[in-house]
């Protein structure tokens, strides 16, 4: 009789066990799946985290190619030093105002538009960890790269804060 008791009991607490273990699951699988920026991080955006606006663009701010001018001829891996004026170079992950870091884009057009996060390619480059040289390999031909400029979590700031070249590698 007393076996009977017990049975019960043990289910129930084996059910209260599974309930618990497949939420935990189901945090962990929402995690992983959460956007991650350059360094690793989580960006995870819940109804208690409100995703804060595109940071304004100081008056006089410019991104610009420092060793790069239209129709230059260059040779593989071409050497790209990202210049900035009126903003802080800062790494990817939090939004800090006046700051953020470079994308290169090449022959993906002139811009994104602002607000719009920039897609991780092999034509959308990241420089997530405020790096402002490269050595960009690329193939023989004729190329255009843009130099984009985003908030800490990749956000675009659109035309204003992008400048193209057009080149050629030999």
């Amino acid at each position: 009789m007393r076996k009977f008791h017990f049975l019960p009991a043990a289910l129930l607490l084996a059910m209260a066990a599974c309930n618990n273990a497949g939420d935990k699951a189901a945090s962990a699988d929402s995690v992983a799946a959460a956007p991650k920026d350059s360094m690793g991080m989580s960006h995870m955006a819940d109804s208690s985290q409100a995703v804060a606006p595109l940071p304004a663009i100081p008056a006089g701010a410019r991104v610009f190619f420092k060793n790069l001018k239209d129709g230059q001829t260059v040779k593989s891996p071409v050497k790209v030093e990202m210049g900035l004026e009126g903003l802080k170079l800062d790494t990817a992950g939090a939004i800090v105002v006046g700051s953020g870091h470079h994308h290169l884009l090449i022959d993906a057009g002139d811009s994104i538009p602002a607000g719009t996060v920039v897609p991780k390619d092999s034509t959308h480059l990241h420089f997530g960890k405020a790096q402002s040289t490269a050595e960009v390999p690329l193939s023989p031909g004729k190329h255009r790269l843009t130099l984009q400029f985003a908030d800490g979590i990749h956000r675009s700031y659109g035309g204003r804060l992008a400048t193209s070249v057009n080149v050629t590698v030999k």
